[in-house]
């Protein structure tokens, strides 16, 4: 029996508002169980100097927590003068995952930034994180193209993300905190909404796992995926 009482192959209630902030060219909350993570595309008529004149256009992320995210408060990380590792590891994380959505040359040589803020974690905060940065994204493009600066969607395909891994013996879908503690093995799965595959993140703690339980744990993702591009398209339609 997982702590929540769900089945092995069931998510914990999503959903996702649009709308949520004034200024932002596509935002939205997500709420994946009680991981809730702000998240906004802000655009920008330029590109990193590296892209200049080059006719392709950039998608990049910021990530952060806020310090009564989880149940002791953390330190803000401005405080300290520097991000750490993890948040820089999972900003880049989300901006890659993005970009492998986006037709960039069809996005034209501009930047959307998309900033994932977690108001509240309880596990999978970078899948959710992902998930609405999508939303955010596909709302600004929306934005773009309604104005006529754009002609061509460059957005392929939906991104989402959900976490998977072995608990208590079992394989098991969308991992909250108390089963991503006590996880043997755990992953994140960041796919397309045609179902091809972004990056695997997989390992194991104390633990190890087999071929079986991995490929059962990529069925536990695909369904997991199906389930949350369903939920971005109905917010955005």
């Amino acid at each position: 029996m997982r702590p929540s009482g769900r089945k092995i192959d069931e998510m914990r209630p999503i959903s996702i508002e649009v709308g949520v902030t004034k200024h932002a060219e596509g935002a939205c909350m997500i709420r994946i169980g009680d991981t809730h993570v702000l998240c906004t595309a802000s655009l920008e008529e330029r590109v990193p100097p590296f892209l200049r004149n080059s006719g392709q256009g950039w998608v990049t992320a910021e990530y952060g927590m806020l310090p009564r995210a989880t149940n002791t408060r953390m330190r803000r990380e401005a405080a300290a003068g520097k991000q750490g590792g993890r948040t820089v590891e999972i900003q880049r994380l989300i901006g890659r995952s993005l970009r492998a959505g986006v037709d960039r040359q069809a996005l034209g040589e501009r930047q959307i930034t998309v900033d994932c803020d977690v108001i509240q974690a309880d596990g999978g905060t970078r899948c959710a994180a992902i998930t609405g940065g999508w939303v955010a994204l596909r709302l600004a493009v929306n934005k773009l193209m309604k104005a006529g600066d754009i002609t061509t969607d460059p957005l392929t395909d939906p991104v989402a993300a959900v976490s998977c891994g072995v608990y208590a013996g079992q394989t098991v879908l969308d991992l909250d905190y108390a089963e991503d503690s006590e996880a043997g093995v755990d992953g994140n799965y960041v796919m397309t909404g045609s179902g091809r595959l972004i990056e695997v993140q997989m390992s194991a703690e104390g633990s190890t796992f087999s071929r079986d339980e991995m490929y059962r744990l990529m069925d536990l993702a695909d369904k997991g995926v199906a389930e949350l591009v369903a939920a971005q398209k109905a917010a955005t339609a």
